[in-house]
C-alpha cells in the first residue's frame, strides 16, 4: 500500500470520527454558503462548487435543514464577509503543515493559527514555502456498490481523467490532477455514480514516520488547528504507522 493510499485512508477514517461532532457541520455550512456566493446561485445543478459541497455534507450525514439554511445564508449575502486564507508551516519534528481557512476576521485567524503552532512546538512559514512538498489533486471517495465491476469502472474513470485508483476497506479512492477535477466529476455523473466525498486535496509527495510519542505531539497541533472554527482543512505529511491509527482521537 502506497503512502498516498494510507494517507487517504487515515483522512477518511479520521473524518468519519470528526463527523460525530457538530463542529464539522459548521465547516460544511460555511463551504456551502461561500459556494452559493461564489457561484451566484443556490441551485446545485447550475453551481458545481455548491453541488460538491452539498455532496460532501451529505457524506458526513449533515441534516437537510442545515444544508438548506446554509444555502439561504449564501443567497442572502452572508458569505460576503468570508475570506479564504491559507497558512504554511512546520510542526514538531519538521512535519509540514498546510492550513486552509474561511474567516470573517483575518487578524483573529492569524493570531489563533500562529498561537497553535507556537504552543505546539511549531512555526509558521511564508506562503509558498511548502509548494515542493504538496501536490494539489482531485480526490474522490466512494463505497464499492454491490455487483460493481471494478475493472470496467477503472477503465471508465481513466477515460475521464483519473490517474490512480485504489481499492481498500470496501472503498474506492480515485485521484486526478487538478486540471482534470471537473472532467472526472462529470464522468461520475455520466456513470450515475455519486462519490461519498469529492474535494481538492493537498497530497504530500514525501512523508515522515515518527515514533508514537512524537506522533502524538504532532497530532496535538493538528487537532488544535482543526478545532478552530476558522479552519476548514489541515494537510500534513505525517505518515501514520502500523498501530498508530488507534492513537487518532
Amino acid at each position: 500500500m502506497s503512502g498516498h493510499s494510507k494517507w487517504s485512508t487515515i483522512k477518511r477514517k479520521k473524518g468519519a470520527a470528526d463527523a460525530k461532532r457538530a463542529k464539522i457541520f459548521t465547516r460544511f455550512s460555511k463551504e456551502i454558503t461561500v459556494a452559493v456566493k461564489e457561484g451566484n446561485s443556490g441551485d446545485p445543478e447550475a453551481n458545481p462548487r455548491l453541488r460538491m459541497a452539498i455532496q460532501n455534507a451529505k457524506g458526513v450525514n449533515m441534516p437537510k435543514d442545515n444544508i438548506e439554511r446554509a444555502i439561504k445564508k449564501g443567497i442572502g449575502g452572508d458569505a460576503s464577509s468570508y475570506i479564504e486564507q491559507t497558512f504554511e508551516g512546520y510542526g514538531p519534528f519538521g512535519i509540514a503543515v498546510f492550513v486552509e481557512c474561511l474567516t470573517d476576521n483575518q487578524n483573529r485567524t492569524v493570531q489563533e493559527v500562529r498561537a497553535a503552532f507556537t504552543k505546539n512546538e511549531g512555526s509558521l512559514g511564508t506562503n509558498g514555502s511548502l509548494e515542493f512538498i504538496f501536490d494539489r489533486k482531485g480526490v474522490f471517495t466512494l463505497p464499492i456498490s454491490e455487483g460493481m465491476d471494478i475493472e470496467d469502472f477503472e477503465l471508465e474513470v481513466i477515460d475521464g481523467g483519473a490517474d490512480e485508483l485504489i481499492v481498500e476497506d470496501k472503498y474506492i479512492t480515485v485521484t486526478c490532477v487538478l486540471e482534470d477535477f471537473g472532467n472526472l466529476n462529470k464522468k461520475f455523473e455520466a456513470l450515475g455514480v455519486e462519490p461519498e466525498n469529492a474535494e481538492l486535496q493537498r497530497i504530500p509527495n514525501t512523508t515522515q514516520s515518527l515514533n508514537d510519542e512524537a506522533f502524538q505531539k504532532v497530532m496535538k497541533l493538528i487537532d488544535t488547528l482543526e478545532d478552530n472554527d476558522d479552519v476548514q482543512q489541515v494537510w500534513h505529511n505525517l505518515e501514520v504507522g502500523d498501530g498508530q491509527e488507534e492513537l487518532l482521537s
